[in-house]
C-alpha cells in the first residue's frame, strides 16, 4: 500500500468511478457504495495518472512482464506499460477456436514471472481463475497488484495460497481522506464504513 495521492482520490471521486448511494451488487448484498473502474477509461488523464500510480508498487517487485485481467484492468495495463515500459499479455476470457487459438494474449516465454494486475480487490476469486490460466502455460505468478483493495478478505485468500498482493489504494484509505475534506458526507461514510464491516 502506497501513501495516498489526493488528486488521484478526488479524480476517481469526480469520474464517478466511486459512487454513494444505494446499489444492489451482483451478490444480491445492497452496498451504500459503488465502485465501477470501467469508467475510466473515458478519462485519458485519469488512466494515465492511474497507469503511473501502479509503477512505485512495481519497482519493488522482480519480474518479466505484467498481465491485465480482462477486461477492466487491460485498459490499466496498457496505461502501466506505457508509463513504465514494461511488456504486457493478459489471459483471455473466452479461449479463441480459430487461428492461433491463444489463451495468453501477446509474446511470452514459460519460466518468466508476470505480476498479475486488477483494478479491484474483493474477495480474490477472478484472481484465481486467471493465475490458473497463467500458471497453465509456465509462466510463474507471486504478485498481484490493484488500484483499489475493498479489503474484503482478497489480500488474505491470495496470501494463504501462497501470493502477495498490493494495492494502489485501501478503501479505508479513501474513506478517511474524503471524510477529513468533506467530499462525501459522514453519514454516507459512516454508512459505508458499518457496511464493509459487516460485510468483510
Amino acid at each position: 500500500m502506497t501513501e495516498l495521492n489526493p488528486t488521484l482520490a478526488d479524480n476517481l471521486l469526480s469520474a464517478g468511478c466511486i459512487q454513494f448511494g444505494e446499489f444492489t451488487l451482483k451478490s444480491g448484498l445492497k452496498s451504500p457504495i459503488y465502485i465501477d473502474l470501467r469508467r475510466i477509461i473515458t478519462f485519458p488523464k485519469l488512466l494515465e495518472q492511474i497507469g503511473a500510480a501502479y509503477l512505485p508498487l512495481l519497482k519493488e517487485l522482480k519480474f518479466d512482464r505484467i498481465a491485465g485481467l480482462p477486461y477492466a484492468a487491460i485498459p490499466i495495463a496498457t496505461a502501466i506499460s506505457l508509463a513504465g515500459n514494461l511488456p504486457m499479455i493478459y489471459p483471455r476470457k473466452e479461449v479463441k477456436t480459430y487461428g492461433t487459438k491463444a489463451e495468453i494474449e501477446g509474446e511470452f516465454h514459460a519460466g518468466e514471472t508476470v505480476v498479475v494486475i486488477d483494478d479491484l480487490a474483493t474477495t480474490g476469486g477472478s484472481k484465481f481463475e486467471a493465475i490458473e490460466k497463467l500458471t497453465a502455460v509456465g509462466l510463474v505468478v507471486k504478485d498481484v497488484v490493484v488500484l483499489v483493495d475493498r479489503q474484503s478478505g482478497a489480500k488474505e485468500s491470495l496470501e494463504q495460497a501462497g501470493y502477495s498482493m498490493h494495492a494502489v489504494l485501501t478503501i479505508t484509505q479513501l474513506l478517511d481522506y474524503w471524510e477529513g475534506n468533506g467530499n462525501v458526507s459522514k453519514d454516507k461514510i459512516e454508512e459505508t464504513r458499518k457496511f464493509l464491516k459487516e460485510s468483510s
